[in-house]
């Protein structure tokens, strides 16, 4: 692609406005650290190896384009022109030498995947276009074009494959189980990649506001005059502090069935990555390429991945992630604690005039 905005396989590049454009950018610089070490934990699950290579001769690629094709309206120069130019200019933002096909398919539910084996197709949803302005689907066509970017159409088609399987083999016990495994491992993952691609998507979009407007729509529907940023990134403070143990546990109960995490928490990492050096650096055009990629070690990957975990568990106001900081810590009382943070669980909290429960009432059973 060229500079002054002409793609060199024949089609025009046409920014709304100007934006800046990263050059053989790679995945690696956007990449949340939990989705690479996420990944490579996937590959050593067991069975995973023979049970993707198995999947990726089955799979009906070939089905699953005609089916686009025959039953969604591909997007081009004669049919949703301005997503036509939006994907266009994705690609030159992120330098994704080949402009994967986008279709947009009919549901009033707003959602939008990157799916394929051997090329990614990224399909966006009707009730997706009807809910958001220019500036806020760029960003979503934006992390779309992030997912292809990284490679994870790939797993995220084998997901939607075995999630559909999983039902249809309810009822074997043992072939459930296996599948609900694998399963609940490439959800874990695709949770932290989606974190990933919202990097991407205001790479591409360059406008943190429109990307926080997008996932509060998503949210909370087309209704901005009733909605308000810090009011929504406050919800996501209070639900990663609030509450004791209990709430902890509910909170991973909560989203193990999800493929996307929470919508306020979406928005809070990606306002916090947007305030980090990383971002600024990649905006002033320091940033891996992909011809270092090949030299990028698992290893380092590993250590990258541990270092954000152990960030992350520190800074957490999480009751759940407060007690595995003071378990590493060796504070004293952990019982205690413990015992107080589930107590909920078996019985409804004392009055405030009760006694203390570890003292017997007087005249009382110790």
């Amino acid at each position: 692609m060229s500079d002054d905005g002409h793609e060199q396989n024949g089609h025009e590049h046409v920014p709304s406005r100007q934006r800046r454009r990263f050059p053989e950018i790679s995945s690696r610089a956007y990449e949340h650290p939990a989705d690479r070490s996420a990944l490579v934990a996937l590959r050593k699950l067991s069975g995973f190896d023979t049970v993707f290579k198995a999947l990726s001769g089955l799979l009906p690629e070939r089905s699953l384009r005609l089916l686009f094709l025959s039953d969604s309206v591909r997007v081009s120069d004669q049919q949703f022109t301005h997503l036509n130019d939006m994907l266009r200019d994705a690609c030159h933002i992120l330098d994704l030498e080949k402009v994967p096909p986008m279709y947009v398919t009919q549901d009033p539910q707003p959602n939008a995947m990157c799916i394929g084996l051997d090329e990614p197709i990224i399909v966006v949803t009707t009730g997706l276009v009807e809910l958001l302005d220019e500036e806020e689907m760029r960003a979503v066509v934006g992390h779309e074009v992030g997912h292809a970017l990284s490679g994870h159409s790939v797993y995220r088609t084998i997901l939607l494959f075995l999630t559909n399987l999983a039902l249809k083999v309810a009822w074997i016990p043992l072939g459930n189980l296996a599948i609900l495994a694998i399963v609940t491992a490439l959800r874990e993952w695709f949770r932290k990649s989606e974190l990933s691609a919202d990097r991407a998507g205001l790479l591409v979009g360059q406008d943190l506001r429109a990307s926080m407007r997008g996932l509060m729509k998503i949210a909370g529907g087309n209704h901005l005059h009733e909605m308000n940023v810090d009011a929504f990134l406050q919800q996501a403070e209070e639900y990663e502090a609030g509450g004791d143990l209990r709430d902890s546990v509910l909170k991973i109960l909560n989203v193990l069935p999800r493929s996307h995490p929470f919508t306020t928490v979406r928005a809070a990492e990606l306002k916090k990555w947007a305030e980090s050096r990383d971002y600024q650096r990649i905006m002033d055009g320091h940033y891996p390429r992909r011809t270092e990629d090949r030299d990028t070690s698992v290893g380092d990957s590993f250590k990258e991945s541990a270092a954000s975990y152990a960030s992350d568990v520190k800074a957490s106001k999480d009751p759940l992630m407060k007690l595995v900081t003071d378990i590493a810590g060796g504070a004293g009382g952990l019982g205690g604690r413990v015992k107080r943070g589930f107590d909920g669980f078996t019985s409804a909290p004392p009055p405030k005039d009760a006694p203390p429960r570890d003292t017997p009432p007087e005249g009382g059973e110790a």
